[in-house]
């Protein structure tokens, strides 16, 4: 489902009522399933405080609170910029149904606290026009100082108040959140890439009588959303219908990167990983691998061919190549017709050799910016999702093109959008893990589009699990900490639990 605007959100609302459904029996409903959500993303139970306007927004979020104090274990407070005599008569209901004695009325003393703090963002819902208006700013303010200083995590409530839903631009003010909750629908603006810094990461929440498809052509990856990667094995699966992947990768320099693409195919599922890297490095790489990796050499890119291969991962940390060298890698992609994901130094020989006109529709490409900008330098200045478009219109590759909101997309498809992911991924090695995981789905049989797509997803919740389900920093996210819950991840995204 695509992303929906406000209008096409207020539709929704109101074919609900006309549905039977009553504006209660909806918040009610938003709030309860937002409560969940929030207590699967932030598992470890501590204090959650609601900031709270006065609109049905504040009453989502009063719901919410009491789901996370009666199944969760959570202990409960609210922040309140308005009395209670000015809410709107629904958020007025769900505040006495809580049976708080009182709102704070000051800025909580954090050492008091029990640990995580999360603090809802429900100033202001889908409604709100332009910049926040007193006393809201003093709200928003203190939540930054609490996520600044006093390790507070900022959930917003279906949107960072503050923000234009439409357009992702915030205004002066405007709430800084670590994740944005989004009730029954992705809100189109909150999905650009210059909205990133204030939604942080996306989750779904599904309302099933607001569903609805948005007009534009930008969607939300979502494992609410999107049915693929979710059937069981059948019982008598073996390896070699789990596919079979061979990597070239690795130089003297980046012998970790060959590794960590390997491993990253292994913990995508694929049945057999094969890792090509020279023979100057073989011995390193063969005492450092995964047992479960076959570990060869090679001295020719003539000699690599291998009609057994069903998907082939290509450039992960080979280095700057010499002139023949780079000429044979890239005549070799060229002559491909299985399934590719072409990475790093690969795209940089490409984009080096004037040669983007071999991208075929087998090919996927997974460049970082600095990477896609030398594919594209005349797109350079275009916003990523327009440059996104603007790329994959006049080359029929499927691109994942990464950043802090990776998209995916091929030409006459949607610009898919990922919801996962953290800034502890600011790592190298992060890529490498990616495209290994991506080629173990195209050797499954999957469409290039969803490979991707799921694997972006599965890694980001993979790094969001281990920092915020362990408990851990996200400066000391490491690629391997990835791949130590890709699995719990992958389950995650079956059992749609995010």
């Amino acid at each position: 489902m695509n992303a929906v605007t406000v209008s096409e959100m207020r539709n929704a609302e109101h074919a609900a009522m006309a549905a039977d459904w009553t504006e209660e029996q909806l918040l009610t409903l938003a709030g309860d399933r937002l409560g969940h959500a929030l207590g699967r993303y932030f598992p470890q139970p501590g204090t959650v405080i609601g900031y709270l306007g006065k609109g049905h927004n504040a009453g989502d979020t009063l719901v919410a609170l009491a789901v996370l104090k009666d199944h969760y274990g959570w202990k409960i407070a609210t922040r309140n910029a308005y009395p209670i005599e000015e809410f709107a008569p629904l958020a007025r209901m769900k505040w006495e149904e809580l049976g708080l004695q009182s709102p704070l009325t000051e800025s909580p003393a954090t050492d008091d606290l029990g640990h995580p703090l999360v603090l809802l963002d429900g100033l202001l819902g889908i409604g709100s026009i332009g910049a926040l208006r007193s006393p809201l700013p003093l709200c928003a303010a203190e939540m930054e100082w609490l996520r600044k200083h006093r390790g507070a995590k900022v959930a917003a409530v279906d949107l960072p108040s503050g923000i234009d839903t439409d357009t992702g631009i915030a205004t002066p003010g405007t709430v800084t959140a670590d994740v944005t909750f989004m009730i029954g629908n992705a809100k189109h603006g909150l999905l650009t890439s210059h909205a990133a810094n204030f939604t942080g990461a996306l989750v779904l929440v599904p309302v099933e009588p607001l569903h609805t498809s948005g007009t534009g052509e930008i969607a939300l990856i979502s494992p609410q959303t999107m049915d693929f990667g979710k059937a069981p094995r059948p019982f008598d699966f073996h390896k070699g219908m789990a596919g079979r992947v061979a990597i070239i990768a690795g130089s003297k320099a980046y012998t970790g990167a060959a590794i960590l693409a390997a491993t990253g195919a292994l913990r995508g599922g694929t049945g057999l990983v094969t890792l090509i890297v020279p023979p100057e490095i073989h011995p390193i790489i063969a005492a450092k691998c995964p047992p479960e990796v076959i570990v060869r050499s090679f001295s020719s890119w003539a000699e690599l061919d291998d009609p057994k291969v069903d998907a082939w991962v290509i450039g992960c940390g080979i280095g700057e190549l010499n002139a023949e060298t780079e000429a044979a890698m890239i005549d070799f992609i060229a002559n491909l017709s299985t399934p590719t994901v072409i990475d790093a130094d690969a795209l940089n020989a490409i984009a080096k050799s004037g040669k983007t006109g071999i991208l075929r529709e087998n090919h996927l490409i997974t460049p970082h910016p600095g990477e896609f900008q030398r594919l594209a330098p005349d797109l350079a200045d275009m916003p990523r999702e327009v440059a996104a478009r603007a790329f994959t219109d006049r080359s029929p590759c499927t691109l994942l093109l990464k950043g802090c909101r990776t998209l995916v997309t091929r030409r006459g498809q949607p610009i898919w959008c990922n919801a996962t992911g953290t800034p502890g991924m600011a790592t190298g090695g992060q890529g490498d893990l990616l495209a290994g995981v991506i080629g173990a789905r195209l050797a499954s049989g999957a469409p290039q589009n969803e490979a991707a797509a799921l694997s972006a997803w599965i890694c980001g919740r993979a790094a969001e699990k281990w920092i915020t389900g362990l408990m851990n920093s996200e400066e000391s996210l490491l690629p391997s900490d990835v791949a130590s819950q890709l699995g719990a991840a992958f389950l995650d995204w079956k059992c749609s639990l995010r």
